[in-house]
């Protein structure tokens, strides 16, 4: 691990240690929701009014706080793929709270989640965050690899939400994960971009026009991006398990993550092919550890004794 600090001199472990608590806090937030829209539906009410509800949104606040701070402190490329802790902590408290039962399978997902969080962290790939002014930032955000990127996830995303949500949301789980993955684009690169802005704008005030103009829009866009995230999250949860849902939301909000960092902020470039591939690695042991945690609701394991043939 050649770096041991981003450009701001704030240690990257102080990143990683971040992003762990805020993935265990966010891991716990589907299993509150669901757990306060369960009760809601037994007492006729609405889930807003919840008080579990509530607290899974106040746990949703904090961890994205967190992500936040986490995503200002070390590349996304790293604090992305911790998430599996989350889903590693929800599953295990959707166990106790909601009484989803985690077999052999489930147990061996963990574990390879945890696995490969480790390897992505051990490994480092990005050795350094390029981005380091605003004057980069908005050189990044213009370019037209970028801009391209960004319409087409746009148009993608409208045509999901104005057309496919209202007709397959329901029964088609992959509408909303693919929704609120999408929308990932948005949310992390806008937590950067705001770290590097806000100091700048903190140092010059409000004469520096253009540079407040980036982190309000900035703001906004991460605003934005967040509450619909919120509002399709909660009704992918009245519809489909915690489990569920969670793990392949994982999977998906974190190739969109990876993705539109590798083009916005060029993570990937100081990386050589071993790293790559070692990366790849650590990215497909957790895939497949979150792809067994869902095949674990499922699948019914039994232990049989093979009978000998004579």
């Amino acid at each position: 691990m050649e770096t041991e600090s981003d450009p701001k001199g704030v240690p990257v472990s102080v990143g990683i240690l971040i992003a762990v608590v805020s993935s265990l806090i966010n891991g716990s937030t589907f299993v509150l929701h669901q757990k306060g829209i369960l009760r809601s539906k037994e007492r006729g009410c609405s889930y807003y009014l919840d008080v579990v509800w509530q607290t899974g949104t106040l746990f949703m606040i904090v961890g994205q706080i967190g992500n936040f701070l986490a995503y200002n402190a070390a590349p996304a490329v790293i604090v992305t793929p911790l998430g599996a802790l989350g889903v590693l902590f929800g599953a295990l408290l959707a166990s106790l709270v909601l009484k989803d039962h985690l077999n052999i399978l489930g147990k061996l997902g963990c574990v390879l989640c945890c696995c490969g969080s480790v390897v992505v962290v051990i490994i480092h790939a990005p050795k350094a965050v390029t981005v380091t002014s605003r004057l980069e930032l908005e050189e990044r955000l213009s370019d037209p690899v970028f801009v391209l990127y960004a319409i087409l996830v746009v148009l993608l995303l409208v045509i999901l939400i104005v057309w496919v949500a209202p007709a397959h949301g329901r029964s088609n789980i992959m509408v909303y994960v693919a929704i609120c993955s999408l929308l990932g684009s948005f949310t992390v690169p806008s937590s950067k971009g705001i770290g590097l802005v806000a100091e700048e704008v903190y140092v010059d005030g409000p004469s520096n026009s253009r540079a407040l103009a980036l982190l309000l829009g900035l703001v906004g866009t991460l605003a934005v991006s967040i509450l619909i995230q919120f509002y399709f999250i909660n009704k992918a949860l009245d519809s489909f398990t915690s489990n569920n849902f969670g793990a392949r939301y994982y999977v998906a909000f974190t190739s969109s993550v990876i993705l539109a960092s590798a083009v916005l902020f060029r993570e990937w470039a100081a990386l050589t092919l071993p790293d790559i591939c070692t990366m790849l690695c650590g990215l497909l042991t957790v895939f497949v550890g979150v792809g067994l945690l869902h095949i674990s609701e499922e699948a019914t394991i039994t232990w049989k004794k093979k009978k000998k043939t004579e």
